[in-house]
């Protein structure tokens, strides 16, 4: 695989079209989805304070923990901007594949972020199940409002985004775990002011708690698998093999398949074709090429022609 990846720069002076026209495509979307997370993150930080002295005027967890989500929220979101700026970087002789790769870091980032949000909010709702403090329920619930507003608008804002992107996905998740906090405190504070029954607040803040964390969870494992080079989710090596043999002529044997993602949208391959003896090397490797793009959806693809046996097969 390591020595796949050298051929890969070698050639890649040979194949300029197929892989800068995805680099420069997925820019495109980057420079979009960075405007949006910029202002995100800048209504997300500003509303952060007034929840705070919202929910300590109310005395209100929810609101509270609404306003500690929104603060690591923020961290993430500047954390997703930031990632999209240093990704239009050019590639240098250091970071060949250039800086794209780190919109999944921070996704990655992101995601484990959430599983500390979410303890702590399921911690302090079990302090307040077992010494209950009064909660009042008319600032509480205008704060909420104000904060459901807001953070329907920066969902709003991100929805316009690249949406299969795995930096905006953590980006939204955060706004998503914020909205879902603005509703449960809206909630906790109707049924106060209703019933006074105060636990309602602790206990709409462990159901958020435990949406966060399936979030969480669902980010970090795609985020994960692609920085463990992972193959990309439906794309099978023996299909392609398979596939490769059948449609082009003169390929015998389809083998040493290597797929990656540098991110979601970027995929890489390297393989080895087996050609038969009369079958034209360069017309098989561009047919080859063709296939995988077209049919695969693979962007960059490295190809090493061979005539009988394999060279990395007959290795001591």
């Amino acid at each position: 695989h390591h020595e796949s990846r050298q051929g890969d720069l070698a050639v890649a002076d040979r194949q300029p079209h197929s892989d800068d026209n995805s680099h420069g495509h997925g820019h495109g979307h980057g420079s979009a989805n960075e405007r949006r997370t910029f202002w995100c993150a800048l209504l997300t930080g500003t509303f952060m304070f007034v929840e705070v002295a919202g929910g300590v005027v109310a005395g209100s967890l929810a609101l509270i923990a609404d306003a500690g989500h929104m603060l690591t929220d923020f961290a993430s979101l500047a954390l997703a901007w930031f990632a999209f700026r240093l990704s239009r970087r050019p590639a240098d002789w250091r970071r060949t594949y250039g800086f794209d790769r780190f919109q999944v870091v921070a996704a990655f980032v992101n995601g484990l972020s959430l599983f500390p949000i979410a303890a702590w909010i399921i911690w302090e709702a079990a302090w307040r199940f077992a010494d209950p403090v009064p909660v009042l329920g008319g600032p509480m619930a205008a704060v909420a409002a104000a904060g459901l507003v807001v953070n329907l608008l920066a969902f709003w804002i991100l929805h316009g985004a690249d949406r299969e992107n795995l930096n905006i996905r953590g980006a939204t998740l955060h706004v998503l775990g914020d909205l879902l906090g603005s509703v449960a405190a809206l909630v906790a504070a109707g049924i106060i002011i209703a019933t006074g029954w105060t636990p309602i607040d602790p206990l709409l803040s462990v159901l958020v708690a435990l949406l966060i964390l399936r979030s969480g969870w669902m980010l970090v494992r795609d985020a994960g698998h692609i920085l463990l080079e992972g193959a990309p989710d439906g794309l099978d090596n023996r299909e392609v093999c398979r596939d490769l043999t059948a449609a082009i002529d003169g390929v015998d044997d389809v083998h040493h398949v290597h797929v990656w993602s540098i991110t979601d949208e970027r995929r890489m391959m390297t393989l080895h074709a087996r050609l038969a003896d009369a079958a034209p090397a360069e017309a098989a490797r561009a047919a080859i090429k063709s296939r995988l793009h077209d049919h695969f959806g693979i962007e960059h693809a490295t190809v090493e022609i061979e005539r009988g046996a394999c060279p990395d097969d007959t290795k001591s």
